[in-house]
């Protein structure tokens, strides 16, 4: 077949991304779409690209260099980069080729001005938009400036910023090609930046417009502050005119410069409002051509508008599907989950299935629609309650939704079948042998799971998971173990409330809770402890470790899966790998982000425990999982012991101390068991992917799916259909693989609307000093210490007396809590995870610090308020 190294922007169409990369394909899709004008032009395609790479091999070895690099090598980038441009640039254009441009010059005006733009095959795309990335050139007169620009776009695919977007939107460069559009110039009047929903808030239903005078470049370059104008419903709603000193105006012998704009011009708008208008909605237009909000960049000339881009928002958190024109309001599960990573699609689909409730997907996130609750007068109380006891910010979200008139109707009440959010459970006794009874149920609908699920293959392997599903559900939904549950949360209420109303005293149920019994999570992290009391006397063993926990193998096939028999022949090894193995028995389900199947178990990669346990090796004496233990309860009798005793000497105190007397013993009996639903999901979903991950073997030995890791872009009901008919569509992985990777660069809200707002809570606080960090006090006490910011526990490497900083800690992230001082983190609440443990260890603990990862610098000393609820950086 022929290469063809020019098309005409009418042939193209966005499915021709190979041949003339993002913007052609996308501006090619744009002149097709009925009322939108495009300067006219052509595209030198990727073919062309290659060809002109032909003519240098040297370049291949370069690539391979650079493929080389470690990302972080900034001088190695920037030479290497620099060498590829500097040999692209110098390649002559071959005849073959500046034939066909030169040709599609005459056709369109050969001594007309062009604008000649970069478009690369990773540019433009939905899941990265790459602006900015590669170069453009306005006003390029005449067919050798054209060729000679041309020659720059390919080499700008080089640039130093583009390589190291590249290489952290994990793309090879070897896979990028490069395609240049050349379109008529146009001499705007004015021209600007056109977004069809809100790029702050992401509301789909509003527009902004940003214009300035002359080309568009004036406001890329940030040399003027543009004009911002409001569309809502085809009518500007707000507008802010800047003073525009400059403007960007062409040259006639080719090239631009920038002009000062007449003093009496400078605060005038550079549209109109009915133009504002007329531009939003040709974006709507386009909007809906390409399916998803654009970034639209436009050009005015005779009071007509000409797009020259459009590229997908690629900020914008997605909304989830409902087919319906109804509003809603979405509450985030990974918040309360304390875990906000994005999930792979069997992950979602799993926890979807066994989920007590509906829930929603958008952006690899789960969410549950609470707009009927918040409608209904009845229920929205309880509804807001409950959750700013879990997380403050998000009853202030929900608040500012309701404050908006026009999203939430007012319902009579809750409907049919859907009793009030946050109804009082009914009480129960205050009985541990209740919660030995629910643990030892737990256990046992696990043990049967185990058991039956081992003949289960094919299709009926998944009839029967449906039905395991449903045992999931009953066991969660066990009134027992929900009455259990609100009994310690309660009682923890109830305390913190009365003994600050007559003690003055805040927090006071941290202490009285802690090393509380049945706690599987608490239980964990000093397991662990246990653990390195056995590795400790044993130095080969250690050394080994270190290798194995710096990446390393220890010894030649001591990998991740066999590191632990290789332990075995050391002296000591046997009961070092005993023990890690006993541990593993126990807690091995247990990983990060563990809600979501796909992720790997430790029992799956038992070297994400090393680091842990050298670190306890290190810091702790044998004995510190006992001792922390007992030290722990003889805190919580002596505060129980001051609290009565200072309540017998009030008014009534008696009574008081009384009441308070039965609610210490009602949470000590029910708050540890708040922990162990979690751990029974765990375990039964560790159950399930070890059954289906053998069905995933079973389709790679039959050559219908190329890795078995591959069924987690499926959802459970796509692999059963895969299962059941032995074919599978490997387009459909790769375009879930894309989404996966492009949902990691998006932060889910907390609150979401069908609009498409991210709505943002407040802590509305002015009791903190200047400066701080304000969040949520979940745990009691201050501390000082040094900040290790930590945002992957197989990267932690912490000293006695560090505080742990980091996005969220769910329980897999406990056995670290037994080696610091204090914890921060930017999700939780007062009943998630790690305030329940943060509390049984008695660390101090401030949770929902807006982008603690980002302002905290690893190794700052912090001052940690656990009982104020903010943090301060010190000097």
């Amino acid at each position: 077949m022929t290469e063809r190294y020019v098309w005409d922007l009418r042939d193209v169409d966005e499915t021709r991304v190979a041949v003339v990369g993002g913007k052609g394909a996308q501006l090619g899709a744009l002149s097709r779409i009925d009322g939108i004008s495009v300067p006219a032009g052509f595209c030198v395609t990727t073919d062309a690209f290659r060809r002109m790479l032909a003519e240098a091999p040297s370049i291949g070895d370069l690539l391979d260099q650079l493929s080389r690099l470690d990302p972080d090598d900034r001088e190695g980038i920037r030479t290497l980069s620099a060498e590829i441009r500097e040999a692209i640039e110098s390649i002559a254009v071959p005849d073959d080729l500046a034939a066909p441009i030169t040709r599609a010059l005459a056709r369109l005006g050969e001594q007309a001005a062009y604008a000649v733009r970069s478009s690369a095959t990773a540019e433009d795309l939905p899941t990265a938009s790459f602006a900015g990335q590669q170069d453009t050139y306005l006003n390029v007169v005449g067919p050798a400036a054209v060729l000679r620009h041309v020659s720059r776009c390919w080499a700008s695919l080089f640039t130093e910023r583009a390589v190291i977007y590249r290489r952290r939107s994990g793309i090879d460069h070897r896979a990028v090609r490069m395609a240049v559009v050349v379109q008529r110039m146009v001499f705007p009047d004015a021209a600007g930046v056109l977004f069809t929903a809100d790029p702050v808030t992401g509301n789909r239903k509003v527009a902004t417009v940003d214009a300035g005078f002359g080309l568009g470049e004036a406001l890329v370059s940030g040399l003027v502050n543009p004009d911002v104008f409001t569309v809502r419903d085809g009518a500007v709603v707000a507008r802010a005119i800047a003073a525009k000193q400059r403007a960007v105006q062409a040259l006639p012998a080719g090239g631009t410069r920038d002009v000062a704009i007449d003093s009496g011009r400078q605060e005038q708008p550079a549209l109109t409002d009915e133009q504002v208008v007329r531009l939003v909605g040709l974006g709507r237009r386009i909007e809906a051509h390409f399916g998803r909000p654009q970034d639209i960049e436009w050009c005015l000339a005779d009071d007509g508008f000409q797009i020259v881009q459009s590229r997908p928002i690629t900020t914008l958190f997605p909304v989830p599907e409902t087919g319906d024109q109804e509003n809603h309001v979405y509450v985030s599960v990974g918040h309360g989950q304390m875990m906000t990573d994005a999930m792979k699609p069997l992950g979602l689909s799993m926890w979807q299935l066994t989920a007590m409730v509906p829930m929603h997907e958008a952006g690899g996130r789960l969410f549950v629609d609470v707009t009927r609750r918040l409608a209904s007068l009845a229920s929205r109380a309880g509804l807001l309650d409950v959750m700013g006891k879990g997380d403050p910010l998000v009853r202030d979200a929900l608040e500012t939704v309701l404050d908006r008139d026009d999203l939430v109707p007012s319902l009579p009440d809750a409907g049919p079948g859907r009793p009030p959010a946050g109804g009082a459970s009914a009480p129960v006794e205050t009985d541990p042998a209740i919660v030995a009874a629910l643990i030892e149920r737990s256990q046992e609908s696990v043990a049967a799971l185990e058991r039956d699920i081992r003949t289960k293959t094919g299709p009926e392997l998944f009839d029967f998971l449906l039905e395991a599903f449903e045992e999931h559900k009953r066991v969660l939904g066990d009134p027992l173990n929900i009455q259990a549950i609100m009994a310690g949360m309660e009682a923890t209420w109830w305390l913190n409330d009365k003994l600050l109303e007559w003690l003055g005293e805040k927090s006071a149920a941290d202490t009285l809770t802690l090393s509380a019994p049945d706690n599987v999570t608490s239980e964990m992290g000093l397991a662990l402890l246990d653990v390195a009391d056995v590795i400790r006397p044993h130095p080969e063993v250690v050394a080994f470790l270190r290798g194995v926990g710096n990446g390393g193998v220890g010894r030649e096939g001591a990998g991740d899966e066999g590191f632990l028999d290789e332990l075995a022949k050391l002296a000591g090894g046997t009961g070092a790998r005993d023990a890690i193995e006993g541990y593993l028995d126990r807690y091995g389900m247990r990983c990060v982000g563990e809600i979501d199947i796909t992720r790997p178990r430790w029992r799956e990669r038992p070297s994400t425990l090393v680091p842990v346990i050298l670190d306890n090796v290190r810091n702790f004496e044998p004995g510190a999982a006992e001792r922390r233990f007992e030290e722990g309860r003889q805190k919580a009798r002596e505060k129980e012991q001051d609290v009565l005793s200072r309540l017998r000497a009030l008014p009534d105190g008696d009574r008081k101390a009384d009441e308070t007397k039965r609610m210490i013993d009602r949470v000590r009996t029910f708050i540890g068991y708040r922990e162990y639903p979690k751990y029974g999901i765990v375990s039964r979903t560790f159950v399930y992917k070890q059954a289906l991950l053998a069905e995933a073997e079973r389709l790679v030995r039959a050559g219908v799916l190329p890795e078995k890791e591959d069924v987690f872009y499926l959802t459970f009901q796509e692999l059963h259909d895969v299962v059941r008919s032995n074919r599978l569509d490997e387009q459909l992985i790769r375009r879930r693989k894309d989404a996966f990777r492009s949902y990691h660069a998006l932060t889910p809200p907390r609150v979401l609307t069908s609009d498409g707002e991210a709505v943002t809570g407040a802590y509305r606080r002015d009791d903190v000093p200047a400066g701080a960090l304000i969040g949520l006090p979940v745990s009691a006490g201050t501390v000082e210490g040094r900040a290790r910011v930590v945002l992957d526990m197989a990267d932690a490497d912490l000293e006695a007396g560090d505080i742990l900083v980091t996005a969220f800690t769910d329980p897999s992230w406990s056995p670290l809590f037994v080696g610091i001082a204090g914890l921060v983190t930017e999700v939780g609440g007062l009943m998630t995870h790690g305030a329940v443990i943060a509390r049984e260890y008695g660390l101090p603990t401030v949770v929902g610090v807006d982008r603690a990862t980002r302002l905290i610098r690893d190794g700052q000393r912090i001052r940690v308020h656990g009982t104020g609820g903010y943090v301060e950086i010190l000097p």
